[in-house]
């Protein structure tokens, strides 16, 4: 059980829609958020101002961006979304070792330059829309646990904070990585609700029962009737 504050922190409202209607759920949502998830849809369309909006809402911000490229690459493009002042942005563990690495240290670099703490990294494993049929389609025929938890060993030894996967693994990764690693959970509806392109979900309760340290929730805030009814609803099960 989590206390309201913990709760309130545990969630991370994804944005997936456009610029108004981010600030419009932004407003709404002031005072009782903590969190929200900038996607590529916001990201790539109003670059980061977005972000910049969001802070100034007091909204901490999931810079979701899964980058995936070369080293090289992925230090410039980490540097670069890390001055926009994101509190956590993510990179693809398929990318390799030197890639995160190389994420770390351009996030080191834009910390120095701006000031404050450095953006902090979460890997991608294997995403909450796939299954093992769709891993193999891929030619990873490794069961859809074991590749998770290979690929978030790799990635935390390179220097990641932590990753993201779906609360069915959420247990085993935080016996794997301890307890200070962050564990980022998409795939997260409330019971009953629409599982959309969803395919390894748990209710909130269960993923933080899990050991996820945050929940990433979209569709079931963002498209309820009432979005702020929603979110306190998910705050009350984290405290029953």
């Amino acid at each position: 059980m989590l206390t309201e504050q913990e709760a309130r922190d545990a969630i991370i409202i994804a944005l997936d829609c456009d610029r108004e209607t981010a600030l419009d759920l932004a407003a709404r949502l002031e005072g009782k958020a903590r969190w929200v998830k900038v996607g590529m849809t916001l990201f790539y369309r109003y670059g980061p101002s977005i972000v910049d909006e969001m802070h100034e809402r007091g909204l901490n911000v999931f810079l979701d961006l899964k980058l995936h490229d070369i080293p090289f690459q992925i230090r410039g493009a980490a540097y670069a979304a890390s001055l926009s002042g994101a509190d956590i942005l993510s990179i693809h563990g398929l990318g390799g070792a030197a890639m995160i690495a190389e994420g770390r240290a351009g996030a080191q670099e834009a910390a120095a330059e701006r000031g404050g703490n450095r953006t902090r990294l979460v890997a991608i494993s294997v995403l909450t829309s796939m299954d093992a049929e769709a891993l193999a389609s891929i030619g990873v025929d490794a069961p859809v646990a074991e590749e998770v938890a290979r690929l978030a060993s790799l990635a935390v030894g390179a220097g990641a904070d932590g990753i993201v996967c779906s609360p069915q693994e959420a247990a085993d990764m935080r016996a794997l990585l301890g307890p200070d690693a962050m564990i980022v959970t998409p795939g997260v509806r409330p019971a009953g609700a629409d599982v959309g392109d969803q395919k390894r979900i748990a209710t909130p309760a269960a993923a933080i029962a899990a050991g996820a340290s945050k929940l990433v929730i979209g569709r079931p805030i963002t498209h309820a009737e009432d979005p702020v009814a929603a979110f306190d609803e998910i705050v009350a099960e984290l405290c029953a």
